[in-house]
């Protein structure tokens, strides 16, 4: 068989060499472009899986939360009447709640979205470059 090609490959001309490379070339980019989606189509589903199975954990994270609260408001109604244990931990919770949100805001007044260092360089160059025209 690869003298058959070989020999058809002799008598082709120029024209048809060029005809076949660009058929093989444009079905290889094709068959390349199929197995890259079927890739990337796998990986999307276990990527998918994933962030389902995390968000599921997530979700049961905060259920366990819930029922830690409720066990701590329970053990505090042993010593304490139901109603102020639940008022003690409500008002323990959101003192926490709001020692987070002003530490968030704090973080995000720091983050300011400037480039400073880099206007910074830009200032520099722009002086280096006028004081190298001047010379």
């Amino acid at each position: 068989m690869s003298e058959r090609m070989t020999s058809s490959a002799q008598d082709a001309s120029t024209g048809e060499l060029m005809a076949r490379l660009s058929e093989q070339t444009s079905t290889l980019i094709r068959d390349e472009m199929r197995l890259a989606q079927a890739e990337m189509s796998a990986k999307a589903k276990k990527a998918g899986m994933g962030l389902g199975m995390f968000g599921a954990g997530g979700l049961f994270a905060l259920l366990g939360s819930g029922a830690a609260v409720a066990t701590i408001i329970l053990a505090l109604a042993l010593v304490l009447p139901p109603w102020a244990a639940a008022l003690i931990v409500t008002v323990v919770l959101f003192i926490i709640a709001g020692i987070v949100a002003l530490l968030g805001k704090k973080q995000v007044e720091q983050a300011k979205p400037s480039p400073e260092r880099t206007m910074a360089n830009v200032k520099q160059d722009v002086q280096t470059v006028k004081e190298n025209a001047k010379s």
